[in-house]
């Protein structure tokens, strides 16, 4: 093979890395914005199934756990506050599980939301159930703690899968709502970010 035949391959390659760059650069291009309003959309939708009585939900700043950007919200009907949505991730058992949290004006958990997280099908994966979100309604932060066996004041471990179920409870949850008493009750900075470890 001579050098003009490597000059030329070489020109070739870099043509097609070339197209191929602007190709992906386009479709990104496109894609990016329809993505952010799926995800836009998909967050009201969260909200709105989180605290179905508001008529109006508003972020109110950000925060930080795990070193991941999260959001906290104000709910309100006709003006008066009625409760909270935090976004809260877990470190679970194979992935950080993202996590909506929504707590009535009073602090307590009203309902959770699992919106993603890879945990192990057939076991950690059951933290989406009903059987274990309905566990947190009305758990103050005294009573987010996993227990293996039979409870009705705190969350039962699903078998076979504790490490999920502490990820959402004793990380996620917990920490979401420490840091709305912390930072709405105790009147904190709505604009604090706080790194949770």
């Amino acid at each position: 093979m001579t050098g003009k035949d490597i000059a030329k391959i070489t020109f070739t390659l870099v043509v097609f890395y070339l197209i191929g760059g602007f190709i992906l650069a386009f479709v990104y291009a496109n894609a990016s914005p329809k993505i952010f309003k799926n995800n836009e959309e998909a967050e009201k939708k969260a909200l709105k199934e989180l605290v179905p009585e508001a008529d109006d939900t508003k972020k109110l700043g950000d925060w930080t756990i795990h070193d991941k950007h999260a959001k906290y919200f104000i709910a309100k009907k006709g003006g008066d506050v009625v409760g909270y949505v935090i976004q809260s991730f877990g470190k679970g058992y194979s992935s950080y599980i993202n996590t909506f949290v929504a707590v009535d004006k009073d602090f307590k958990v009203q309902k959770i939301n699992i919106l993603a997280h890879g945990e192990t099908p057939g076991l950690g994966d059951e933290i989406e159930a009903d059987s274990f979100k309905n566990q947190f309604k009305d758990k103050t932060l005294d009573h987010l703690k996993v227990i293996k066996g039979e409870t009705k004041e705190d969350i039962q471990a699903i078998s076979g899968a504790t490490i999920s179920s502490r990820a959402v409870t004793e990380d996620a949850v917990k920490n979401g709502v420490t840091f709305l008493i912390k930072t709405i009750k105790e009147g904190g900075s709505a604009d604090v970010k706080q790194q949770q470890h």
